[in-house]
């Protein structure tokens, strides 16, 4: 469905089932302005409508200019409220009451006991397949606190020739990465392996091409600062990451030169504050050709090291 107020087209989403709801820019907008005033983030709502309703940012846009315009959203407009007040009154992330969350060019689904894909992570992704030897497009490789699944999707999507191996010790997690895996058809080339870090790996111990990790990095004290939507919903696994935050990053990084195969790759994602104790970490443990990478507002968010040899 297109609808038009005189020659500028404003299209609207598919309806979804029996809930789908045609309704004119001016009553939406109207509704949105109501539900915007009980509190909350203007751009966290219009996520919500995306994700929630099937609106798109740029369809919304569309409709501030064209009031008498027709819409058609994914639902009704009391299960959105419902939504919406929810997240208000309790602090859940829209993310898990949606079920789903926008990263990189998927919609992964999420639940409760599974960290939520951020932003800054799909950069690590992108630095993993620039640094990506070009003669390997074979190459074995590991997801370390794999989560979601989100960076062992986007690697295997990536470099389909590639084997890849996704680690994770929560048992949430694991059943939501199974099921992210599966619904892209990417068990065959994605082993899910529960436990902790290096130690399902030992089988490919001095194999492995490149070792990504978004592991948990927040210092244990901190944690009762982040906000409640962070703080009271995510999982504390994926968060704590020990009284200076860099308890999983020690643990892998010792294991790196044993894990890695010679010339291997690992690539890490940690706090902004971390660099200089992560590179340090880096250096003892035998790794060469050391670098810092910045996030998307220029911040040292990433490094890496090579075993050497190979």
């Amino acid at each position: 469905m297109v609808s038009q107020v005189g020659s500028v087209p404003v299209p609207a989403p598919l309806a979804d089932g029996p809930d789908g709801l045609l309704i004119t820019a001016s009553e939406l907008l109207g509704w949105r302005r109501r539900l915007l005033a009980l509190g909350g983030d203007a751009a966290a709502f219009d996520w919500l409508l995306d994700l929630g309703g099937g609106l798109r940012w740029s369809q919304l846009q569309a409709l501030w200019c064209h009031p008498e315009a027709e819409v058609r959203l994914n639902g009704s407009l009391e299960l959105l409220e419902d939504l919406w007040r929810r997240h208000l009154d309790t602090h859940e992330p829209l993310q898990y009451l949606v079920g789903r969350c926008p990263w990189r060019d998927l919609e992964l689904p999420v639940a409760p006991g599974v960290l939520i894909p951020r932003q800054e992570t799909e950069l690590l992704v992108d630095l993993a397949l620039s640094l990506w030897p070009s003669e390997r497009p074979e190459a074995r490789w590991a997801d370390l606190g794999t989560g979601s699944g989100c960076l062992a999707i986007a690697l295997a999507r990536s470099r389909p020739a590639s084997r890849g191996f996704a680690v994770e010790a929560s048992p949430e997690a694991l059943v939501q990465a199974g099921a992210n895996l599966s619904r892209w058809e990417l068990q065959g080339r994605v082993t899910l392996l529960p436990g902790d870090w290096w130690q399902p790996l030992t089988p490919w111990w001095g194999a492995l091409d490149l070792v990504v990790s978004n592991p948990p990095y927040i210092p244990s004290a901190t944690l009762s600062a982040l906000e409640p939507v962070v703080r009271d919903h995510e999982p504390r696994l994926a968060l704590d990451g020990g009284p200076d935050g860099l308890a999983a990053i020690r643990s892998i990084v010792a294991g790196s030169i044993r894990g890695l195969a010679p010339g291997g790759l690992l690539l890490l994602e940690h706090h902004h504050d971390q660099s200089e104790a992560v590179g340090d970490l880096l250096l003892a443990a035998g790794l060469e050709r050391l670098a810092v990478h910045a996030d998307l507002e220029g911040r040292a968010r990433f490094a890496s090291g090579w075993r050497p040899g190979g």
